[in-house]
């Protein structure tokens, strides 16, 4: 067992870490120094150490020799210059043969989905669009909005949505991650409120990227239409957005969480919202956020327009569907259980020991430029982070315990290319949309099928390739 605490993730770094075998401690501590070099200093070791007592650490177990039979399953093949990333079924741990492997308190899921080659993929039967922008007959200011983003065609579930929302019918839009959700209930409900001022939007997101990710698209969308709107989200400051309140916004976007304490405060009174939005709705439930949205919709004016975006339709979003939506249009646009280009495989891991060094050895490959990695917990994440940070790699994670402004400024980095590693919890696994992620990797296997597809939907997106890979440990 190793556990490694960083203090700076920059120069002059200091950590330690703890290496944990038959119940004997050793502790290990090296440091970084501003020109890159790092060494480490270990009590009662025959290691030699600098004059300062320091020499280089050690991350799990030792490094496979290449040429040997501890090489890695991922190495290329001989006759490929392609990494294998081994395809075989394997057994697990949790039993003989070829068993699905279980999460900790997920489903068993089959190995088999997590193996899709370009061969293997049926080619989804296409969406006939039928509209273009124009023909929404959307205010010019809007137009000339879109005509700014080159946005001409519109997507399938903006093409079938759109009208309906104008029309003011209530909507349910099933879609895969994607598939431009957002600009499907932003667009008609902006031309909404440019038309009519007394209408006032209310929208809620599983996560504060997400509310902060459509806040952003509204703006360019809305740009010189005079139309505002506050993003309420937790781990952000309470009295910035309490002041942005007092404006009188439109727009409203925030987390459940969030607009609860602001509405016990008597700063949002939902009542006043004649239209609400909820996106990525079957996440709000798997997150546990059901009382807060039927607060939220108890409360909302009878007299409403009310629209479910979500991936899945599971049986407690039908029950909110059958209290609290009207005669409901649903418009249903699926392109496949995964994305048709994403190419996904398994990285066989022999042991937890070796886990480390095997993720360490396929960074380094040419081909992963832009990586997004997945772990389960807060904890695994930052004890990742930092093991990568300490191996070279420009590294930064996100996750449910860091500030607002943190994971800002790591999610900025990351799409900006000041660093090409992001490791996070699944709150990176909805939603966000960054350009030129190559690789997802799931370091460890998700919760559920379900957030395997959100998880790897982060790549591959639009008409780009992209490549996901899952650990999983054999014998």
């Amino acid at each position: 067992m190793q556990r490694n605490k960083t203090a700076n993730s920059g120069f002059g770094q200091k950590s330690y870490s703890r290496n944990f075998r038959s119940g004997n401690a050793k502790k290990s501590f090296y440091y970084q120094s501003s020109d890159g070099t790092r060494t480490v200093s270990r009590p009662n070791s025959s290691a030699k150490t600098s004059s300062n007592g320091y020499a280089k650490p050690s991350f799990g177990a030792p490094k496979p020799s290449f040429g040997t039979s501890a090489k890695p399953s991922f190495m290329p093949s001989r006759n490929s210059s392609r990494p294998s990333y081994g395809t075989r079924r394997p057994s697990f741990r949790s039993g003989g043969g070829s068993r699905s492997p279980r999460t900790r308190f997920g489903e068993s899921i089959d190995i088999s989905k997590f193996v899709c080659k370009p061969s293997n993929k049926v080619e989804a039967k296409p969406e006939i669009i039928v509209n273009s922008f124009a023909d929404f007959n959307l205010s010019k200011e809007l137009q000339k909005n879109l005509i700014h983003k080159k946005y001409t065609t519109p997507t399938p579930i903006q093409d079938q949505s759109i009208k309906h929302i104008i029309e003011g019918k209530d909507l349910i839009g099933l879609a895969n991650t994607g598939t431009g959700k957002t600009g499907a209930f932003l667009l008609p409900l902006i031309d909404k409120v440019f038309k009519n001022r007394s209408q006032k939007v209310l929208i809620l997101a599983p996560t504060r990227e997400l509310a902060l990710q459509i806040d952003d698209e509204f703006r360019q969308f809305s740009w010189s239409m005079k139309i505002f709107s506050t993003v309420c989200v937790g781990g952000a400051p309470i009295y910035k957005q309490i002041n942005n309140l007092k404006r009188e916004p439109n727009f409203i976007i925030g987390t459940p969480g969030r607009l609860k304490d602001l509405s016990e405060k008597n700063l949002i009174k939902f009542e006043s919202f004649n239209n609400i939005v909820i996106d990525e709705i079957d996440r709000m439930l798997d997150m546990g956020f059901i009382d807060e949205i039927k607060n939220i919709l108890a409360k909302l004016p009878k007299e409403r327009q009310s629209l479910f975006f979500s991936a899945t339709m599971p049986i407690k979003i039908r029950d909110l569907v059958h209290h609290f939506l009207i005669d409901p249009v649903t418009i249903e646009i699926k392109s496949g259980e995964t994305t048709a280009n994403v190419d996904q495989d398994i990285v066989r891991v022999r042991s937890s020991e070796m886990k480390f060094n095997q993720l360490e050895e396929l960074l380094r490959q040419s081909d992963l430029k832009k990586v997004l990695i997945f772990s389960e917990t807060k904890r695994e994440v930052e004890k990742l982070t930092s093991n990568l940070v300490g191996e070279g790699f420009k590294a930064d994670s996100i996750h449910g315990d860091k500030k607002q402004h943190q994971r800002q400024k790591a999610l900025s980095l990351f799409k900006n290319n000041a660093i090409n590693i992001l490791v996070a919890t699944d709150v990176a696994a909805r939603g966000l949309d960054i350009d030129d992620i190559s690789h997802v990797i799931n370091y460890t296997i998700p919760q559920t099928y379900n957030d395997y597809v959100h998880r790897i939907g982060r790549t591959g997106r639009g008409n780009k390739k992209g490549m996901a890979l899952t650990f999983v440990e054999t014998r």
